[in-house]
């Protein structure tokens, strides 16, 4: 028997469907990222990824999406960079509009 044959018992290989949903929802924090949305959707796909690596181990190669898994992964982490950087955009807005609004009301006892 060559190792390029499969037992007659074994089972086929199917895709995983959890590391579709974690490239699903990777792929979503990307999106809504930007828009502090992000966040949620990331942190399940990465909650997800833990239980799904897992079982693609425990299945010793009869489970599929190795690499869907590590790509929404990926996708999990840029979403979350994405909601943090558009959240230290929203601040720097936010103080520049609150020292527009604050003006140079000096008193008149200042030079």
């Amino acid at each position: 028997m060559t190792s390029s044959t499969r037992h007659p018992l074994d089972p086929d290989p199917v895709r995983a469907t959890k590391a579709t949903a974690v490239f699903g929802l990777g792929l979503l924090s990307v999106v809504t990222g930007p828009f502090l949305g992000g966040v949620i959707p990331a942190t399940l796909a990465l909650l997800m990824a833990r239980e799904s690596h897992k079982e693609l181990v425990a299945a010793e190669g009869f489970l599929l999406g190795a690499r869907r898994l590590r790509n929404g992964v990926r996708l999990a982490w840029t979403g979350i960079v994405l909601a943090i950087a558009g959240l230290v955009v929203l601040a720097i807005v936010g103080l520049l509009h609150y020292a527009r609004q604050r003006g140079t009301d000096f008193d008149s006892t200042v030079n």
